[in-house]
């Protein structure tokens, strides 16, 4: 039989024509498959969620008092591929996470298992308060930053909400959205939140700023003014994690309560139950007259409260003017509150606010999401990034080397909120 010279790489093999014709079907199916693997998540699921992660400039801690608050929606976030299951099943897998999850979506929500498969129960619990679930989903999440202060877990469960309704053929307006979101988190996760990561991530626009009344739940997204100076986000992670329901969190939100509780008992108005006291139904002129007589502590916890609504209702001002050099200052004067008077913030994340404050090219920042560990956020002009991150990584390593490895810096930019997307 002839044989024929056949090159391939690094070796020339002399095989006859029937071997060389099978060895090119046998490469050839190999080459097929291993595209077949990159591509099969884009052709494995019907639907793709797109939940962006959040930002908060302005308005700290204020959201569950009912305050002023402002937010962008960013361009990092948690996807979210998807089926819909006929059997009512959910069945789930995380590329961040170990382990499964499995449960029946027709049936009640039972214990949390302290496991990540809780923020797709929860999502199942608050909407089965409203609507009939029969069809379950498969899927797999992905976060794209391994940050704490960005509220993954709301983008989590906003992503769920939307995959169990469009799984049952229930249309959600974006409000409802976060509605049912922030309830899953403060009724089944048990974080005693507001509505600001929720809003952040279900309504925010690339182009403007959200404005949020967490009292009236009236909201707007103020368009940049074209005169503004051009900005970016720098994410500073500590190199902490963290998690809500176990750091002081609530036990701020009950200080806050109990500071309102003692002005309306200061001035002999009728005591309401905790659940539905609020500071912002407090003038700030019965603060003023009750804060020498109540401890110091609730007296900071709203002094914080007090001074964060005026500086929101500075900072849109600052925003629609598009005056950036004066909400990156409202920015800074928010986080030096949330340290004296709100009382977070960990040794890292103080460390890391004042070196970024002594920075050329940041407009202003403060700590990220709860301030107990996670991240800081700062606005920055573009032209300075690099030096920016260069001398803020040299100097709080100095401070923490400890966190050599764990320590990092992202750069994002204003995003659209939560939405569906081509798989």
């Amino acid at each position: 039989m002839e044989k024929k010279a056949y090159l391939w790489p690094r070796r020339r093999y002399f095989r006859s024509e029937e071997h060389n014709k099978n060895a090119f079907l046998f490469c050839s199916s190999l080459a097929y498959s291993y595209l077949c693997i990159l591509i099969s998540h884009s052709m494995e699921y019907q639907y793709h969620i797109y939940s962006p992660y959040r930002v908060c400039p302005l308005g700290a801690h204020v959201d569950h008092q009912h305050g002023l608050v402002t937010g962008f929606a960013i361009n990092k976030g948690v996807d979210l591929w998807f089926n819909v299951r006929e059997d009512g099943m959910v069945n789930l897998q995380s590329r961040t996470f170990e382990g499964d999850v499995s449960f029946e979506i027709t049936k009640p929500s039972q214990v949390k298992e302290q496991h990540w498969g809780d923020y797709a129960r929860g999502a199942k619990y608050a909407l089965r308060k409203r609507f009939e679930l029969k069809r379950g989903i498969e899927g797999v999440i992905q976060g794209s930053l391994p940050v704490g202060g960005l509220s993954s877990s709301a983008a989590v469960l906003i992503a769920y909400v939307m995959a169990f309704a469009k799984a049952n053929d229930i249309t959600l307006q974006p409000f409802e959205v976060v509605k049912i979101a922030s309830e899953a988190e403060r009724e089944y996760i048990g974080l005693n939140n507001g509505l600001l990561d929720q809003a952040c991530i279900a309504l925010g626009k690339k182009d403007g700023l959200l404005f949020l009344d967490c009292d009236s739940d009236e909201w707007r997204i103020i368009k940049r003014n074209p005169d503004m100076a051009e900005f970016e986000i720098g994410i500073f992670f500590s190199g902490l994690t963290r998690s809500l329901v176990n750091s002081d969190y609530n036990l701020r939100v009950f200080e806050c309560k109990t500071a309102a509780w003692n002005m309306l008992a200061y001035t002999d108005q009728p005591l309401r139950t905790f659940d539905k006291t609020f500071l912002r139904d407090i003038p700030k002129a019965t603060f003023e007259k009750t804060r020498i007589a109540m401890p110091a502590r609730f007296a900071r916890r709203a002094e914080h409260f007090y001074s964060e609504y005026r500086r929101v209702r500075q900072g849109v001002t600052a925003w629609e003017t598009g005056n950036m050099k004066l909400f990156g200052k409202l920015s800074f004067d928010s986080c030096e509150s949330s340290i004296h008077n709100y009382e977070c913030g960990s040794p890292e994340l103080i460390a890391i606010y004042e070196i970024m404050r002594e920075l050329p090219g940041v407009y202003g920042g403060r700590f990220s999401g709860a301030g107990f560990k996670g991240a800081c956020i700062a606005l920055v002009d573009p032209a300075y990034k690099e030096n920016i991150e260069k001398e803020l990584t040299r100097r709080y390593l100095e401070q923490f080397p400890e966190y050599e490895k764990t320590f990092q810096v992202f750069w994002v930019k204003p995003d659209d909120g939560a939405r569906f997307q081509a798989p």
